[in-house]
C-alpha cells in the first residue's frame, strides 16, 4: 500500500453511495479603479482671502515673490491628505470578510484581501490628476486551505469498483482506496492550522468542590453539569468555557481520575505532531502491532496504547512487557483510578479527550484495542483529512444509517439497559431528532463506525470532542446514538461538518481481530489435533 498502488484489497460497499464534494476556495482580492482628483474652486477663494490678509502685514512685492512657494506647499498638503483620506476610506471598504456570518467555514475570515496604496506623486507647476496605483502582495494564508492532486493523477479519476461476486462471502469487505506515496503524504502535511468557524477559544471547566446539583446524569470525572449549562454549550461563541472531562485536577492526568504516573504525562506533552492512540482494559484484547509502517513514521509517529492494572498484570505475564514500557511500536501507559465502572465508558476517555491528553499534537489517529493497522498514518490522514480539507473523519456504519435504528439494535444485542437507550432516544426526539432519510443529503449517515477516529486538534474539532463525550457521560456509553446529535447541533450554528467515509474504506487500512474471549472461546471448540498412527512393522508372511 505504498507508492502510487491503490492499497487494493478484496472490495464491499455499503449501502449508500459515496459522494465527495470537494469545494475550491477563492481568495477575493478587491482593487479599486484609479480615481482622479479635481480641484476645488472653493480652494482658490481661499487662496484670494489669502493674499489680501498677507498684504496688509507685508509689501505686495514681498508676498508676490513668496506666495508662489506658500500655495505650493498649500496645495502639496491638500493634496495628501485627499488622498490618505481616500485611501482610508479605500482601505476600509476592503474589509468584506469582517461583514461575514460567523458560520461561513469556506470563506474564513482572514489576511485574504490585497493591500491597495495609492500613491500621489504632485509635481511643479500642480498637476493633481497625476495618481499611481501600486497593489502589494498579499500576505501568506493564516490557515491551511486544502489542495488538489496535480491534474493527470490517477487519484483524481478513481471511482469505487462494483463489489465482487462472491456468493460464499456476505457482509462487510474493504474496498480500494487511492492513496499518495508516503513521501508525497509527509510533504502535504499541513504547515498551519485549518480554519475553526466562530469558536476561537475553548477553557475548560475545573471544580475543586464539586457541584452535583443537577436534573440527571453526569459523574464526578465529566462533572454534573445542567441542562441550562449543556443548551449554553452549543451557543457556539468565539470564547467558551465548557465541560471536557477531568474535572477534578489542575490538569488532564493528574489528581482528575484517570490518573497517569508522571513520566508519561511529560512524554505526552511532547508529542508535537501526530498521535496513533488506543485503549485495552480488563485484558479484553490482544495487542495488534502496525504493519507497513516506515522508518520515518515509527521515528515521528507517537504511538500510545493505554492499558488498565488488569491488562499491566497480563502484559507482564504473557506480552513481554517491561521496564521499556514498549510492546513493539505502542507506548504503553498505564492507567490508574479509573472513574467509571463500566469499561466502555472509561475507554470512551482517550477515544474522545485525545486533544486533552495530547495537548500539543496536531493531528490524531484513534483505533480501537482489537484493530490493526495495516496502511501508514501519513497516507491515511492525507487521504482523509487533509485532500478532503476536513478537520474530523469518522466511517459510517456499514448497515445502519438511522438512530432510532441503532438504538433498537442495541437493545436487541443487550448493549446497553434498555430504559436508558430509550429515555436517550426519547429525549433527543423532543429536541428535533428525526430518522434518516436522503433530504439529510449531503449528510450520509447518522450512524457511525466508532472504532477509528481522525482529527486535528484546532477548537471546532475540540468542541465536536468535548460535547459528544458529556452526551456519552450524562446519558449511555453508546457513543453511535449521540453522535448526529452534537454533530448536526454545531453544524447548524457553524456549518462545520464531519467527513464520513464509507465503512469499506476504513476496512481498507485496519483490520479486526477477535477479542480475547472469543479467541479463547474459538480454540475450545476447535477439534482435537489427532496424531496420525504409527506406520505398521514389517513381516514376512510364510506360506505353508
Amino acid at each position: 500500500m505504498n507508492g502510487g498502488s491503490l492499497g487494493i484489497r478484496s472490495g464491499s460497499y455499503s449501502s449508500l453511495d459515496k459522494k465527495q464534494q470537494q469545494n475550491d476556495v477563492l481568495l477575493p482580492i478587491q482593487t479599486p479603479s484609479t480615481t482622479k482628483t479635481k480641484p476645488h474652486s472653493k480652494m482658490f477663494k481661499d487662496k484670494e482671502k489669502l493674499f489680501r490678509w498677507a498684504s496688509k502685514f507685508a509689501g505686495r512685492k514681498r508676498v508676490r515673490k513668496f506666495l508662489p512657494v506658500a500655495i505650493s506647499v498649500a496645495v502639496f498638503v491638500w493634496v495628501l491628505y485627499v488622498g490618505r483620506a481616500k485611501d482610508q476610506e479605500n482601505h476600509n471598504g476592503l474589509k468584506v470578510n469582517d461583514s461575514l456570518p460567523p458560520n461561513n467555514s469556506e470563506t474564513p475570515p482572514m489576511n485574504e484581501v490585497q493591500t491597495v496604496g495609492i500613491i500621489n506623486r504632485v509635481s511643479f507647476p500642480i498637476d493633481v490628476e497625476r495618481t499611481e496605483v501600486r497593489v502589494m502582495p498579499p500576505p501568506p494564508p493564516s490557515y491551511f486551505l486544502g489542495y488538489t492532486l496535480p491534474p493527470g493523477h490517477p487519484c483524481n479519476s478513481f471511482s469505487l469498483p462494483p463489489p465482487p461476486a462472491d456468493k460464499k462471502r456476505t457482509g462487510p469487505r474493504p474496498c480500494p482506496v487511492c492513496y499518495i506515496p508516503l513521501k508525497d503524504a509527509i510533504a502535504l502535511m499541513p504547515k498551519i492550522p485549518s480554519f475553526s468557524p466562530v469558536v476561537k477559544d475553548l477553557t475548560y471547566v475545573y471544580e475543586e468542590n464539586l457541584n452535583k446539583e443537577t436534573e440527571f446524569g453526569g459523574s464526578d470525572f465529566g462533572g454534573y453539569p445542567t441542562l441550562k449549562q449543556r443548551d449554553d454549550s452549543y451557543d457556539i461563541r468565539e470564547s467558551m468555557n465548557l465541560h471536557c472531562g477531568f474535572v477534578k485536577g489542575s490538569k488532564p492526568g493528574y489528581g482528575t481520575g484517570f490518573d497517569i504516573d508522571d513520566n508519561d504525562l511529560v512524554d505526552m506533552e511532547q508529542c508535537r505532531g501526530v498521535v496513533v492512540a488506543s485503549a485495552i482494559f480488563g485484558a479484553f484484547d490482544v495487542i495488534q502491532q502496525p504493519k507497513n509502517i516506515s522508518e520515518y513514521s515509527k521515528r515521528t509517529i507517537c504511538f500510545y496504547m493505554f492499558a488498565d492494572e488488569e491488562t499491566e498484570a497480563d502484559l507482564k505475564a504473557n506480552g513481554g512487557l517491561d521496564e521499556t514500557r514498549k510492546i513493539g511500536v505502542w507506548r504503553i501507559v498505564v492507567v490508574r483510578n479509573l472513574p467509571y465502572t463500566d469499561g466502555r465508558r472509561n475507554g470512551k476517555i482517550p477515544k474522545l479527550l485525545t486533544h486533552r491528553l495530547f495537548p500539543n499534537a496536531r493531528f490524531s489517529l484513534w483505533i480501537d484495542g482489537k484493530l490493526e493497522l495495516v496502511v501508514d498514518p501519513y497516507q491515511i490522514l492525507e487521504r482523509f483529512l487533509w485532500r478532503t480539507n476536513a478537520t474530523f473523519a469518522i466511517s459510517r456504519h456499514y448497515k445502519r444509517f438511522d438512530v432510532f435504528d441503532e438504538a433498537e439494535a442495541n437493545k436487541a444485542a443487550g448493549k446497553y439497559d434498555n430504559a436508558s437507550i430509550d429515555f436517550q432516544v426519547d429525549f433527543y426526539r423532543k429536541e428535533g431528532l428525526t430518522p434518516y432519510s436522503a433530504a439529510k443529503l449531503p449528510i450520509t449517515s447518522d450512524v457511525p463506525e466508532g472504532c477509528v477516529i481522525m482529527r486535528e486538534h484546532i477548537p471546532i474539532s475540540n468542541l465536536f470532542s468535548c460535547l459528544w463525550f458529556n452526551e456519552v457521560d450524562r446519558f449511555t456509553s453508546r457513543d453511535q446514538i449521540s453522535f448526529s446529535t452534537v454533530r448536526d447541533k454545531i453544524a447548524a450554528k457553524t456549518g462545520w461538518m464531519v467527513n464520513m467515509l464509507l465503512d469499506c474504506e476504513r476496512r481498507n487500512f485496519v483490520v479486526q481481530q477477535y477479542h480475547k474471549e472469543v479467541l479463547a472461546h474459538l480454540a475450545q471448540m476447535a477439534p482435537p489435533v489427532i496424531n496420525p498412527p504409527p506406520p505398521p512393522t514389517s513381516s514376512r508372511s510364510v506360506v505353508r
